[in-house]
């Protein structure tokens, strides 16, 4: 015999309501009791019928059990209370984390990557921080030839001087 799906909803019969109930709070507790003896978990099950009928399962002292939550409970909203830069830090990293995506969509088309995408105004401005790079890296490139060829003429004078010390020398 194979069971149906139980849907969801309000049992309308007074009976049926109550005898579900009775089977799955009894299957409840048993399951909480199972929970409590192999984990050795400090279990506590509250349960109020729709006639306001209490019935409690604690693997330990209920009492304990619920303060300890409420010790737990307080503990926790204190934390969130006094960390709130935690909020702050997230959203911050959300942000840096945004505007990497943004600056390597923007390295890929200066590689001339991923261009498909831009518009016409999009890759005029690609094309004049290109010519804008282009300058500076020339300009750099001079400086470096510039100091390069002060260092060879040193280095030329020197070697001279060195040349000219050398044939005074054999005469």
């Amino acid at each position: 015999m194979v069971r149906g799906k139980t849907q969801m909803r309000r049992i309308e019969n007074a009976t049926s309501r109550q005898v579900t109930f009775s089977k799955r709070r009894n299957g409840l507790l048993k399951k909480a009791f199972e929970l409590s003896v192999l984990c050795e978990a400090e279990v506590a099950l509250i349960i109020f019928s729709s006639a306001g009928k209490l019935c409690e399962f604690a693997s330990s002292s209920m009492q304990a059990t619920v303060e300890r939550f409420q010790r737990h409970t307080r503990e926790t909203h204190h934390l969130e209370r006094s960390l709130p830069h935690h909020h702050d830090q997230a959203d911050e990293a959300a942000n840096l984390l945004k505007e990497i995506e943004s600056l390597e969509v923007s390295k890929r088309k200066l590689f001339g990557q991923g261009l498909g995408s831009s518009s016409y105004e999009e890759l005029q401005q690609i094309e004049q921080q290109l010519h804008r790079s282009l300058a500076h890296v020339r300009a750099t490139k001079h400086e470096a030839y510039k100091e390069q060829i002060d260092q060879l003429k040193e280095k030329e004078k020197y070697l001279a001087a060195e040349n000219e010390k050398l044939a005074k020398k054999m005469k």
